[in-house]
């Protein structure tokens, strides 16, 4: 299958010969659909804590990670190209389609109260062009342009992270920039730092780190922190290969093998070299002006607090499982609850009938892997993944945030399962990645290697099929112990549009 200049390829990746065959494999056999049981709903596997119990769990985190190491987490390396479709799309059409017409006057209508705004005036000018005169005559076309090429601002080449998202007065902050705050608000720990990890893509490292070093010390000096910030970038490793309509492996015209980026599961790699005793995972683009950010660093701290409750328990009972004579069966018994109703495991069929060693070692099992505490909203239509209960190969069953493509919406009773789904998964996650003596965790042990995605893609002008990686928080966290709690919408602001920087949610107070 693979010839000398394959090899070579392969071990400059880091990408062995094995690990391509299965992937090769799952494209001729796919990707089996996970046998969800119910969804979790309030009640029944999603927590919705008493306002009285979300103050307490606050009070906890602040004064329970003095000495802990915190990192926020935060995939960016995403380009923003999708925000601005609608505005490509007037601009293909030469302005002749009528829905394009509806949209550019609704970007120009609005042209004043976006951050960038002012940005965009100083690039036109340079150029020898006046936005007002522009906006009088019709050209939306150069003010597009402006906005989005090389020659401009570029905000099509650049991620997210790098763009303009509020206004402060004569200023404004980029979505980065954003993320530096709150993390100055809830994810301070020791000495005093608030530390920060983003994946980039590598043409965009440096201006992550340049924005970083301009911004960084008026940040520290406004919020008494002090900043640190970690940048890694999604390693050749966990590129995957692509393959023809006949799943074999695609060679582009010089006869080299095709590899495509595996998706944001391939960030677990960036996620398991990060030394932390608590991680914080959001989305770049879900941020809000600071007087809007009262309900994020209140949940962020409750769900804090929260893991820190159930990681001490569980390091409890881990410890006094260590002790084989000190594990009766009252013990065992009050160690499985916990395991069913706090930590929503359901052991298989036949567990109580195990001996009690063989119970103690079972629950080891279970517990001493990586804890997660995550916010889910009520679903108002969003598309993506969810909360459900899902039946593990050991029998097991246990939470788990599902994608819609993994279930199988043809059987009618997978249909039914998902229509009745109340929640949806915001990426709002609080991450424990040690263990209880204080040893990272290996994450790709809690990997379920069986999930991930297979599209359909175009190379130089052939179809070609594509594979990503088991989701980050899906399949690459399957056997994660994990916990749902509702969280309030208002702490979910993406943003998918540039349109969507025009919501009350991103205004000026």
């Amino acid at each position: 299958m693979f010839d000398r200049n394959d090899h070579a390829d392969l071990k400059l990746r880091g990408i062995s010969e094995e690990e391509i065959e299965n992937q090769v494999r799952h494209f001729s056999e796919g990707f089996p659909f996970l046998p969800i049981t119910k969804p979790a709903v309030a009640g029944d596997g999603i927590l919705k804590p008493r306002e009285e119990t979300l103050d307490d769990f606050v009070r906890l985190y602040e004064y329970g990670t003095g000495n802990q190491i915190m990192v926020k987490f935060v995939p960016a390396s995403g380009a923003a190209t999708r925000m601005f479709k609608d505005l490509y799309a007037f601009v293909d059409s030469n302005g002749k389609d009528p829905s394009g017409k509806e949209i550019m006057r609704k970007f120009i209508t609005g042209l004043r109260e976006f951050a960038f705004y002012d940005d965009l005036k100083k690039v036109l000018e340079a150029g020898g062009e006046s936005i007002e005169s522009l906006i009088k005559s019709g050209s939306y076309t150069k003010i597009v342009a402006g906005l989005l090429d090389r020659d401009g601002l570029n905000y099509s080449g650049l991620p997210k992270g790098l763009l303009a998202f509020h206004r402060y007065g004569m200023y404004s902050r980029t979505a980065f920039e954003e993320h530096l705050v709150e993390s100055a608000l809830y994810c301070k720990g020791g000495n005093n730092e608030a530390r920060i990890h983003l994946t980039v893509s590598p043409e965009h490292q440096g201006a992550f780190k340049n924005l970083f070093n301009r911004v960084r010390t008026e940040l520290e000096d406004s919020f008494m922190v002090s900043l640190q910030a970690g940048f890694s970038t999604q390693k050749p490793s966990t590129d995957t290969i692509a393959v023809d309509t006949g799943n074999n492996p695609f060679r582009n015209s010089k006869g080299k093998l095709v590899f495509r980026p595996g998706g944001h599961g391939a960030l677990l790699d960036n996620l398991d070299c990060l030394d932390a005793d608590l991680v914080f995972i959001k989305n770049i683009d879900n941020v809000v002006p600071d007087h809007l950010k009262g309900d994020t660093v209140k949940y962020k701290k409750a769900l804090g607090g929260m893991l820190l409750s159930f990681r001490e328990r569980i390091y409890d009972y881990l410890n006094t499982l260590e002790d084989k004579d000190n594990c009766n069966e009252g013990l065992l018994e009050e160690i499985l609850i916990f395991l069913e109703q706090e930590l929503f495991v359901i052991p298989p069929p036949g567990t109580d009938l195990l001996n009690n060693d063989e119970k103690r070692k079972y629950l080891i099992s279970k517990l001493n892997r990586p804890v997660r505490i995550c916010g889910m909203v009520r679903n108002e239509g969003e598309p993506g993944g969810g909360p459900f209960w899902v039946r593990n190969s050991d029998g097991s069953v246990a939470l788990q945030i599902v994608e819609s493509s993994q279930i199988n919406l043809g059987d009618p009773l997978m249909k039914k399962i998902f229509d009745a789904s109340t929640h949806f998964n915001p990426v709002d996650l609080v991450c424990s990645l040690k263990d209880y003596n204080g040893n990272k965790f290996r994450l790709h042990s809690f990997r379920d290697p069986g999930t991930g995605f297979i599209s359909s893609k175009t190379y130089e002008g052939k179809e070609i099929r594509a594979m990503e990686l088991p989701g980050l928080w899906n399949g690459s966290m399957a056997d994660w112990n994990t916990v749902f709690v509702e969280v309030p919408v208002s702490t979910f602001n993406p943003v998918k549009t540039v349109f969507d920087l025009l919501r009350p949610q991103h205004a000026p107070e």
